[in-house]
């Protein structure tokens, strides 16, 4: 069944709280799963679905306001025991602090916004010199994207991997991580390629990744399916911040370990144990997701329109997450990603040959998408060898530029 919310901007649907609590009322519906944006991180929707009797599919809002808010999931992160890059935690007061701050540890230094994330808010200061300027625009990014203007320095690290651990825990105590995923390959703070497990990390150190995540969770009573992000470089890692929902990525989890994590979550909001223990997880194989976004991949710029030609791949190892059809048209007012091709293989090699093949077959026609910069990306040396930075992609596309 579906219940129009109306409107066409995401504050005239769904983030409208009242509209989205009448079709609640009037669909029946006992539990509320929020997906993976709007308001799935927001801890007031989930009291308020609460309160109206119905189950809400993710972590406590408690969960979600102590790890929503960066500095204090950092000192949570602490707690448990989870390493954390040098930084603060308490909000930064002004310019003044952080520029402390840099003579303390060092330049660069990273102003965020504490009750942010995709990049928003975020701003590398290579000096003193920057600290008053990118103070005050990180301060009106956070507060034009987040509502709140709260802003932390931490340090700078300069060839970092970004590598995540997905776990589910239940109400009775236990959590279970899951895989680690390797989504350094990103674009102005916004993941494109994501895989499953993280290639070139070690047992021992994937094994830390994991154990040190679940000490996160269980510092904050966490529930339901999250999802640890850390930096590693040069051998050690360190706690970014928790992101207390489902991730787009999350089909590479499931596709290596047969756990299907939508599943898990709504058991546990029902009040049920996992149904796996730590022991249970096995990985199989290799899995790799490209997002398919609308949009110019060189120039960065959003290509809203209609489609008028919709081609998806197919085959062995080959899956297509979308919504879009030929003749669907592309709104100006969301997210570009208009879907998520995925490959698996018994090795890693045979997942980049299963998605090099899936992305020559796929066609999207009457708008840009960012297919051209996937099927180079498919044969990037680097990228082939696993491992690459964070920056490697900025890097590459300023010398194609």
């Amino acid at each position: 069944e579906a219940y129009a919310l109306g409107g066409q901007t995401a504050a005239e649907s769904y983030l409208n709280t009242d509209a989205i609590l009448d079709a609640i009322r009037r669909s029946g519906a006992d539990a509320v799963h929020p997906g993976y944006g709007f308001f799935s991180e927001n801890a007031d929707f989930a009291r308020q679905i609460t309160s109206e009797g119905v189950a809400w599919i993710g972590p406590p809002p408690e969960a979600i306001d102590e790890m929503g808010d960066k500095v204090s999931s950092r000192i949570a992160a602490q707690r448990g025991g989870a390493p954390i890059v040098p930084g603060t935690t308490e909000f930064a007061r002004g310019p003044d602090e952080i520029r402390q701050f840099g003579e303390q540890h060092g330049w660069p230094v990273c102003i965020k916004a504490a009750f942010g994330g995709g990049g928003r808010g975020m701003k590398v200061v290579q000096s003193a010199a920057e600290v008053d300027d990118a103070f005050a625009s990180a301060q009106r990014e956070a507060k034009a994207f987040f509502g709140r203007d709260e802003v932390y320095v931490e340090r700078y690290l300069t060839w970092p991997r970004h590598v995540e651990v997905q776990l589910v825990g239940d109400a009775h105590g236990n959590v279970v991580w899951v895989s680690t995923r390797d989504c350094s390959a990103q674009r102005r703070h916004q993941k494109l390629i994501e895989e499953a497990p993280a290639p070139a990390l070690s047992d021992e150190v994937e094994r830390a990744m994991g154990e040190a995540a679940v000490k996160a969770a269980k510092a904050v009573g966490y529930q339901n399916a999250g999802t640890v992000e850390f930096i590693y470089q040069d051998g050690e890692f360190f706690f970014l911040e928790m992101n207390t929902r489902l991730q787009v990525e999350h089909p590479v989890t499931e596709l290596i370990t047969g756990v299907d994590l939508v599943q898990e979550q709504i058991r546990i909001a029902a009040g049920e144990k996992l149904s796996l223990r730590q022991r249970d997880v096995v990985l199989r194989g290799h899995a790799i997701e490209c997002r398919i976004n609308a949009e110019d991949p060189y120039r960065f710029v959003p290509s809203p329109g209609r489609i008028t030609g919709w081609h998806p791949p197919g085959g062995p190892g080959i899956r297509v997450d979308s919504h879009v059809y030929t003749g669907y048209f592309v709104p100006p007012h969301y997210d570009s990603m208009i879907g998520k091709v995925l490959t698996y293989g018994d090795t890693r090699d045979q997942a980049l040959r299963r998605m090099r093949i899936a992305l020559s077959e796929m066609a999207v026609e009457g708008i840009q998408t960012n297919l051209a910069l996937h099927r180079d990306l498919m044969f990037d040396a680097n990228f082939v060898a696993g491992g690459t930075s964070i920056h490697y992609l900025e890097k590459k596309l300023a010398g194609l530029q």
